[in-house]
């Protein structure tokens, strides 16, 4: 039988090889009330700099439990491609499922956009809270799938307005690519070789983008991608994308 991995928790503050510190009371319950989890437990501690420090429960008091710190271990569990996803606006809570499972599949940013037909309309307000929730998926996906480094989730924006937005740096790589998902593209993935740089992947609401939209997007220069002869869910789409990207080009090895 293998050895069961330790404990995963988020810690938003600085930590340092031997250092004993103090939890805040989100991870203190998480760890003793939800976990019950006694001193001289083991556990894992991260806070989105790439690296993760082995930590020892000293005590376990649910309003504030104290932890001491090992020498950090760089686990180097990101991908290797630079992939973002930009996806619009789904109904209900599908933002969610796609927050979290974006992060497993390797991530490194993630776009909410407001679609012209985006079932899920948000004003202001909204918009942090949804922020503010789906930055706390991030981080438990995290610590669900062993990353070290958090994904940033961007607030939402109007996608014509982030289209004016340039998404490479002032000298962009020739071999980034910029992909528009679409069940009527003809453009295929390049083949297996020399990995892209930065990719971004765009995804269309229910029913699709607007005909302006799409129009906005290929003058900006993003490549129409077709995934296969089905019509995915928005909800489906970029996540299969960034699967395939990663079986091409990126550390899903075994798929080769």
């Amino acid at each position: 039988m293998s050895e069961r991995a330790p404990t995963r928790l988020f810690h938003p503050g600085p930590l340092h090889a031997g250092a004993s510190l103090q939890l805040d009371e989100h991870a203190s319950h998480h760890a003793v009330r939800v976990l019950r989890l006694t001193a001289g437990a083991a556990l894992e501690l991260f806070n989105g700099s790439g690296l993760r420090w082995p930590a020892t429960l000293l005590e376990a008091r649910a309003n504030g439990a104290a932890v001491q710190l090992g020498d950090p271990i760089d686990a180097r569990t990101e991908s290797t491609l630079d992939l973002h996803l930009a996806q619009c606006l789904p109904g209900g809570d599908k933002m969610d499922w796609v927050v979290e499972k974006a992060v497993e599949l390797g991530v490194r940013s993630l776009q909410p956009l407001q679609a012209r037909r985006s079932v899920l309309r948000l004003d202001a307000a909204r918009a942090a809270k949804r922020l503010a929730h789906w930055q706390r998926i991030a981080i438990a996906a995290c610590m669900q799938c062993g990353r070290d480094s958090v994904p940033e989730i961007h607030p939402v924006i109007d996608l014509e307005r982030w289209l004016q937005v340039p998404s490479q740096p002032d000298e962009p790589d020739p071999t980034a690519r910029r992909w528009l998902l679409s069940p009527h593209a003809t453009g295929d993935m390049p083949p297996v070789g020399t990995p892209p740089g930065r990719v971004w992947l765009l995804v269309g609401p229910e029913g699709g983008l607007a005909e302006e939209e799409t129009a906005r997007a290929l003058a900006a220069g993003w490549e129409p991608l077709q995934l296969g002869p089905r019509v995915l869910r928005t909800e489906t789409a970029g996540l299969a994308a960034l699967a395939a990207v990663q079986a091409r080009f990126g550390d899903f090895t075994g798929l080769r």
